[in-house]
């Protein structure tokens, strides 16, 4: 008899165990539904606790907007910003001038100017500061559904209630913006790079 328990115990938890991985790709499905066309997004996943969008959008890599010089930059975001200027590998060996641009609460963004693109490119952020907005709206301290409503023309709550992180991330897969939430508000932005050329 313990042996039939068993068996039916492990049959159980098999069938539970797929039906959860459905339901997940379901939800996923679902939400890709009702992504905006602006973002151009071709997949989105959820696993575990985070949900992921692959996105063809610029969007992404130029999340404050296309500048060909860091004064640019700065100009046009009209913040107060404490610069710092270092210098980061590329290709191994080669080193590229960088400039780490600080806000009071520690929010920072490290950028270069691109040779490819001739414009101000993105390698590293960490955002919590709520008056550093990204072109579309974004900012640490927005509620979860304001940030789903930016990618998503609708917002299905029990589909994310156990969502803590939301990456957007490049169809190249090089440039990601991770949003973390805690509780009902966004905590903070972080912007990750893996450039592997300047």
């Amino acid at each position: 008899m313990k042996k039939i328990l068993l068996i039916a115990a492990l049959c159980m938890t098999v069938v539970t165990m797929n039906a959860q991985q459905v339901s997940t790709r379901a939800k996923a499905l679902r939400y890709m539904q009702f992504a905006r066309p602006e973002y151009g997004v071709k997949d989105v996943k959820i696993i575990a606790d985070t949900m992921i969008l692959y996105t063809l959008s610029d969007l992404v890599v130029y999340p404050f907007g296309k500048f060909n010089t860091l004064e640019e930059f700065i100009n046009g975001n009209k913040l107060q910003w404490y610069r710092e200027v270092g210098y980061r590998k590329f290709f191994g060996n080669q080193e590229v001038s960088t400039n780490r641009l600080r806000r009071i609460d520690d929010s920072y963004i490290e950028i270069y100017r691109a040779i490819h693109t001739n414009r101000v490119e993105m390698l590293d952020a960490k955002i919590t500061d709520p008056e550093v907005v990204f072109n579309n709206g974004l900012h640490a301290g927005m509620s979860k559904e304001d940030v789903y409503l930016v990618y998503f023309t609708k917002y299905l709550k029990s589909y994310v209630t156990d969502v803590t992180v939301l990456k957007v991330i490049s169809a190249a897969s090089e440039v990601a913006q991770i949003y973390t939430f805690k509780g009902k508000k966004l905590r903070h932005i972080q912007v990750k790079t893996d450039y592997k050329f300047y």
